[in-house]
C-alpha cells in the first residue's frame, strides 16, 4: 500500500458517497480543507482519524483496503443484514448467489 492508494481511497469512497471534501472535513469536525489536503497529498490522516473515515464511510478498515470491492459500504449493509438473518434463510440467500455467480 502506499501514501496514493490512502488518499485515492478516500477520494473513490467519497464520490460514491456524494459528499464533497468540505461536507466530509466538516462532517469529521475539522477544518473545510481537512480532505482536500489528504486528497492533494500534502497530509495523510493519522490511525485514529482514519478509523474515523472507516466509520464515516460506514465500512471495517478491512474494507478501506481491500480495492477489489469497488462498493465496500454497500458490502458491509449486506453482512450486517445477513447477520440478522436465521440459518435457514442466510442459505437461502447463499444459494441466490451462487446461482447469480454461475451464469
Amino acid at each position: 500500500m502506499t501514501n496514493d492508494f490512502v488518499r485515492n481511497r478516500i477520494t473513490q469512497l467519497r464520490l460514491k458517497k456524494g459528499v464533497s471534501e468540505y461536507k466530509m472535513s466538516y462532517d469529521l469536525g475539522h477544518s473545510r480543507g481537512y480532505i482536500y489536503n489528504i486528497s492533494s497529498g500534502k497530509s495523510l490522516p493519522p490511525l485514529p482519524e482514519l478509523f474515523a473515515i472507516c466509520d464515516y464511510f460506514g465500512i471495517t478498515p478491512a474494507d478501506f483496503f481491500d480495492d477489489s470491492v469497488s462498493n465496500p459500504e454497500l458490502i458491509q449493509k449486506a453482512v450486517e443484514g445477513m447477520k440478522q438473518l436465521d440459518d435457514r434463510d442466510q442459505i437461502m440467500i447463499l444459494n441466490h448467489i451462487n446461482r447469480l455467480l454461475s451464469k
